[in-house]
């Protein structure tokens, strides 16, 4: 559902000169609204709004829904007074992604120089398919006549030179429209637009601009580079911004874009400043995220905690690890430790049953810095070397050598239950492939 800023102005005829415009950008009217609608035709011309419960957060609205004032992320509970007569729904990813699938697998029909940005956005380029189709428009249009009459949901598509007016082209468009922007046009149709339409203007951005007396994007094409820089006090922003203003975007279309991150958060039934409810959810979300590692084939070095408050207010913190690693024991305790950090609580408050100094309403984990698991080095710690190590004490299993054996038993100990677990939870794998996700959860115990 995309709640960027749009321009009446802009939604017009900007001529019909397709040389160049090789690059096009499809946007999901109110997918997950439209995929409702499709399974329950009966909801047709009602305002449906995808979100259920009075912790959860709007994931999407029908166009109906829309002159309430609905619109994503909004907190349901404001939705339904916003819209009492509206058609409230849960969210059913897994129907959403399957519908998401075959409308990609018929746009492959015209290229493989497909990128897929979320599951209901794709960029394509169709140079190579021009021989056949001869106008993007052409290519264009039969995407959405065809996505309409086998999934009875509306896209909408916008024809450029690049992805930048591609994508601002399909927001203008919408809904169930089609938008061309010459090539020679593109700097005249982006300063056209609000400020807030360019990618990487947010409010803090916009607030800081505004200082240098800039609140039109055709403003922001008269600032220098130099000028920019100071202004957003980031070279590399500055220059996005600068190359923005004017139309321009050096991106490809990149058929394949590896995972970058993979997470898990849920948000509690009530606002909670027990430790053993928010430790208790960031297991399970740890070991969510590392069931996921391992079925991909991946390892992660960098961990993040997001935490939000009752204000509705977010915060995260993120730690990378020495090796990378795809086990809930390897992440769980990290998570506390960043959780512990986020709230300035001394180490092991959590374990001590120390209530949070603020009240949580979501809770989540998430790894990044991702890996090839078949591919990727990994050096044995010492730790890795002791688990392999036979116990080669006496039959008694007693030692004569004090408190330095002592010492050096807990920490075989500590090495051998770490692979343990990491054996463990392999198993619990095999278990959930075969009886569901459901089926058992890992449960750790402090140390």
């Amino acid at each position: 559902m995309s709640t960027s800023p749009r321009s009446a102005a802009v939604r017009r005829d900007w001529g019909h000169d397709e040389t160049g415009c090789t690059i096009l950008h499809i946007d999901m009217d109110a997918f997950f609204a439209s995929c409702e609608i499709a399974r329950h035709p009966e909801l047709k011309g009602r305002p449906v709004i995808i979100g259920t419960g009075v912790r959860s957060v709007v994931s999407a609205a029908s166009y109906e829904a829309r002159p309430y004032g609905v619109n994503s992320a909004m907190p349901v509970a404001t939705a339904k007074r916003l819209c009492p007569d509206g058609v409230f729904l849960p969210v059913d990813m897994a129907y959403y992604r399957s519908v998401s699938h075959r409308i990609f697998q018929l746009m492959s029909r015209i290229t493989d120089r497909i990128e897929r940005t979320s599951v209901d956005e794709v960029y394509m380029n169709v140079a190579g398919a021009l021989r056949q189709w001869e106008r993007p428009t052409a290519i264009g249009a039969w995407i959405r006549r065809e996505v309409e009459r086998r999934f009875h949901v509306t896209c909408s598509v916008g024809v450029a030179g690049n992805k930048l007016v591609a994508k601002l082209a399909s927001t203008n468009a919408k809904p169930n429209g089609m938008l061309l922007v010459p090539v020679a046009r593109q700097a005249e149709f982006v300063q056209m637009l609000p400020l807030r339409s360019l990618p990487g203007v947010g409010p803090s951005s916009a607030k800081r601009l505004e200082q240098w007396g800039v609140t039109t994007v055709a403003q922001l094409a008269a600032m220098s580079r130099e000028d920019l820089t100071r202004a957003t006090g980031s070279a590399i922003h500055a220059n996005g911004l600068y190359l923005a203003a004017r139309g321009l975007d050096e991106r490809r279309v990149v058929p394949y874009t590896p995972e970058k991150s993979i997470g898990s958060e849920h948000t509690f039934d009530e606002d909670t400043d027990d430790p053993a409810c928010v430790s208790g959810l960031l297991l399970r979300c740890a070991d969510t995220v590392a069931s996921t590692l391992r079925r991909k084939g991946l390892l992660a070095r960098t961990v993040t905690v997001k935490l939000r408050f009752a204000d509705l207010s977010y915060a995260t913190k993120s730690f990378t690890m020495e090796r990378p690693v795809n086990t809930a024991s390897a992440l769980y305790p990290q998570t506390i430790g960043l959780l512990e950090r986020m709230l300035d609580m001394s180490p092991g408050s959590v374990s001590r049953g120390i209530r949070l100094p603020r009240p949580v309403r979501l809770a989540g984990a998430s790894v990044s810095g991702l890996s090839d698991a078949a591919t990727t080095p990994v050096q044995a710690s010492f730790d890795d070397l002791l688990a392999e190590e036979p116990d080669d004490r006496g039959t008694d299993g007693k030692s004569d050598h004090g408190s330095a054996d002592r010492r050096e038993d807990a920490t075989v100990r500590t090495a051998k239950t770490a692979k343990r677990m990491g054996q463990a939870e392999q198993a619990l794998d095999s278990i959930r492939e075969r009886f569901g996700n459901g089926a058992v959860r890992l449960g750790l115990r402090d140390s």
